[in-house]
């Protein structure tokens, strides 16, 4: 009884070092699975130009679409929007305005004469001012054209340094501008779009469309921002 005693005894030191050993190697196989699933999520989740998107409560958050430190290439005087647009290969179109109203049913799809849009009926509630990485609601957006402010649209696919160069153009002068990734499926690099309040009582749509993104739209931008900002049919400050 007491040599098995002692065998029993001995036995279970053994026993438990095993127990820890399994314990142990089990944790190590868990932080390995982390660590390769944590860098198998990195670069799945970032692109050729560092735009990543992150999961957050099930939504997709964008980060560094517009990126700080750009330069932008300073906008010649020009004596037109024309001129201006001729400079940068861009066009320039205008759309009569059809109705001035409010859905009321924000899931309602509205058809627009251009992509993006430049006016029609809209939701109630306008998008405010500002440069973003996640457009608004693009029937949000018509509401603050409405309102006078001029939107600079752009492709998500643009390069880094051009998005760079836009935020740049948009923190220079800020005043009733939106700086917005397009999502209208529109066929320019960059775009602007202002709904003039002339002529009365429904006014103009007004649309800036450059194919290729270049230096030279910003002269084009600039001309187009000073004609049109300000003057829609709704004035809002």
């Amino acid at each position: 009884m007491a040599e098995g005693g002692d065998q029993e005894a001995q036995g279970r030191p053994l026993l438990g070092y095993a127990v820890s050993g399994a314990i142990v190697l089990f944790s190590v196989v868990v932080v390995v699975i982390a660590v390769l699933s944590a860098g198998n999520a990195s670069s799945d989740d970032e692109d050729s130009d560092g735009v990543t998107s992150r999961s957050a409560n099930g939504q997709v958050v964008e980060l560094d679409v517009l990126p700080d430190g750009g330069v932008f290439a300073r906008p010649r005087e020009v004596d037109s929007v024309e001129e201006g647009a001729e400079a940068a290969d861009c066009e320039l179109k205008s759309y009569d305005v059809e109705s001035k109203d409010h859905i009321s049913d924000p899931d309602e799809y509205v058809p627009r004469s251009s992509r993006p849009p430049t006016s029609g009926r809209h939701h109630p509630l306008p998008a405010q001012d500002g440069a973003y990485a996640v457009s608004p609601d693009v029937d949000s957006l018509v509401h603050t054209l409405e309102h006078g402010r001029v939107i600079v649209w752009f492709k998500r696919d643009l390069s880094r340094e051009a998005r760079a160069s836009l935020k740049a153009f948009y923190d220079h002068d800020r005043y009733q501008l939106l700086l917005v990734p397009d999502t209208t499926g529109m066929r320019y690099d960059v775009a602007a779009t202002a709904w003039h309040g002339k002529p009365r009582p429904l006014g103009r749509g007004r649309l800036l469309g450059c194919p290729e993104y270049s230096d030279d739209v910003f002269t084009a931008l600039e001309a187009f921002k000073e004609r049109n900002r300000g003057r829609g049919p709704e004035l809002v400050p």
